[in-house]
């Protein structure tokens, strides 16, 4: 019996983040880390959900209802227990961008074979930023930036 070769069917996964404030989200994301805003929706002239990409990433956000039938606010802090890795080419220059854009990253360290810089969004998800090294595991990005 013979199988044929079929492509993947599944092809990317893409995070989405409920916000509570979309225009501070958009600040940090594109402003903060880079990237770009090609899809939006907007309702009653008021943006309610959009794509953002990164070079090959993407996520999508949207903002929480906070009146009329689709009120959906949670009382609970946001992105406890979320974290998204993103796998770079360099991690490091990224976060030297980062850094000269105000966001609060943390300093690059190796961990798995990985430059990691870390930082976290207005609603508290982590995000990752790794790229592969050989560096001694543990290594941590010297001050000669």
């Amino acid at each position: 019996m013979t199988v044929a070769t079929a492509e993947p069917n599944v092809q990317q996964a893409v995070p989405f983040f409920m916000v509570r404030d979309i225009e501070a989200s958009l600040r940090f994301y594109i402003d903060g880390l880079g990237f770009t805003k090609t899809i939006e929706w907007v309702n009653e002239g008021k943006l309610r959900w959009c794509w953002l990409e990164h070079g090959g990433a993407a996520l999508m956000l949207q903002e929480f209802w906070t009146s009329g039938p689709h009120t959906n606010v949670p009382t609970d802090r946001l992105g406890v227990g979320v974290s998204v890795c993103f796998m770079c080419k360099n991690a490091v220059a990224l976060y030297r961008e980062f850094k000269s854009r105000g966001v609060a990253a943390k300093r690059p360290f190796v961990g798995n074979r990985l430059w990691v810089t870390q930082t976290v969004d207005p609603d508290g998800y982590k995000l990752d930023f790794e790229s592969p090294t050989d560096a001694p595991e543990e290594s941590e990005l010297g001050d000669e930036l």
